[in-house]
Parts: structure tokens; C-alpha cells; sequence
């Protein structure tokens, strides 16, 4: 396996609705001297193309009701509340805090919501990218917490043109030992991968991931990482 670089893509400036995200991008991995090649990842905040497709609402931060409610919309199912935190399901069936409703590094006043199909958001930004000559992976992330874990962590929320499942079951270990339930979350694993040069407080909404096995690289879905109701012991 090759060596693995995780490179920050920084310059992108204010990202607002309409622009197209993939010609944005690829021109600012060039000006930052790190062009994207075939074979790479390109790793991209929610944030960003949750403002890119207008999924930024206003909401007072001072008016708890009315994020209630907004929690509320983005939501299929509560299933815990402490005070004013709520974990629900979302319709894409990811289990999460506050329904991804986030005020962070939006302009006082609003708060951005999950993409719609962030798989299809990760497949635009793709196809852009196509168009120009380069062939790369996708995957879209958001910031979430665990069960039974403290602190945050960046998960794929949206996967284009990468595994989001390897599924090791029936290969063999290090010491010929056979693989019975071993299936490793590539795209969230990519995903915290590239937080480490992104970060909330450093302007830096994307990252270019290399050296990822050949293998890894198909036609996937987020949806392979979202664990059925019926297998979840906790629901």
C-alpha cells in the first residue's frame, strides 16, 4: 500500500447558493499547489454544500421553540431529549443530534440543514469534476457524535465513487484466521481521516485524500453504513 497524504484544501472564500462546488474546488486545489489527480478523494464539509444548494434557514438563536420546531421538520422519529438537546432519525435514517440543524459557521441569524440526498450531492460534485478531466472519489461529511463514546468525531453522510463498506468477511487476518464479521466503514474512516486538516475553526471546508487502495474505489451509497432498525439492539 502506498503511502497515505491527507491535504488541506483552504481558499474556497464564502460558499453561497447556486455556486457550482466542483469547479470551485478544483480551482482552489490548484491555487493551493495541491492539484487534484486521478485516483484522489475529495472530502467536503456539509456546511458548505448545505449553503451550495440553499439549505441555510433563518433561526433566531435566542428562540428555542422555534429550532424546536425546525428539529422537528427535519426529523422522522425523536428518540431521546435532555432539555434542549434532541437525538432523532433523520429521513436519510442517520441518528443524530438535533436532526444535523447546525448554527455553527453560518451568519448569525440561520442555521444550516443536512443536505436532501447527499449521495447525489457527493455524485454532482463528481460529475463536475469529470467534466474537467479528473476522476476522483467524493464523499460529504458531517460532525457527530457516538454512543458510548465521548467527543466528536466527522462521519460520510454522502459517498460518490468510494466503497463506503469494505467487507472483509471471509478473507483471512495477519495470522490466517478466517474474517466472520469484519466489515471496516471506509467512508466514515476517510471522512475523520481528513477532519484532522479541516477542523470547525480553521476555514479549511475540504481535503484531498491519497493513496487509497484501487479497490476501494466503486459506485456506493451512504446507505450501506446506515444500520437497519431491525439490527440495532438500542432501538
Amino acid at each position: 500500500m502506498e503511502p497515505l497524504q491527507v491535504l488541506p484544501v483552504p481558499g474556497l472564500g464564502e460558499v453561497t447558493t447556486g455556486v457550482e462546488l466542483g469547479a470551485l474546488l478544483d480551482d482552489a486545489a490548484d491555487a493551493a499547489g495541491t492539484p487534484l489527480a486521478a485516483g484522489d478523494c475529495l472530502v467536503v464539509t456539509q456546511k458548505i454544500v448545505s449553503k451550495a444548494e440553499g439549505r441555510v434557514v433563518p433561526l433566531a438563536s435566542d428562540d428555542p421553540a422555534a429550532r424546536r420546531r425546525l428539529i422537528e421538520a427535519e426529523s422522522v422519529r425523536l428518540l431521546r431529549r435532555r432539555d434542549e438537546l434532541f437525538i432523532t432519525q433523520t429521513p436519510h435514517g442517520f441518528v443524530c443530534a438535533n436532526a444535523g440543524v447546525d448554527q455553527s459557521n453560518v451568519d448569525p441569524g440561520h442555521a444550516a440543514l443536512l443536505p436532501l440526498d447527499a449521495d447525489r450531492s457527493a455524485r454532482r460534485i463528481r460529475d463536475a469534476l469529470r467534466g474537467r478531466g479528473i476522476e476522483v472519489a467524493v464523499v460529504i461529511t458531517d460532525t457527530f457524535g457516538r454512543a458510548w463514546r465521548n467527543g466528536l468525531t466527522d462521519v460520510a453522510i454522502g459517498v460518490a465513487g468510494l466503497a463506503a463498506i469494505v467487507d472483509l468477511r471471509g478473507t483471512s487476518d495477519a495470522s490466517g484466521r478466517e474474517l466472520a464479521v469484519t466489515e471496516v466503514a471506509i467512508g466514515d474512516e476517510v471522512a475523520s481521516a481528513a477532519e484532522l486538516v479541516m477542523g470547525k475553526d480553521r476555514d479549511v471546508p475540504a481535503a484531498i485524500v491519497r493513496g487509497l487502495p484501487g479497490e476501494w474505489f466503486r459506485e456506493s451509497s451512504v446507505r450501506e453504513l446506515v444500520r437497519a432498525a431491525r439490527d440495532d439492539l438500542f432501538r
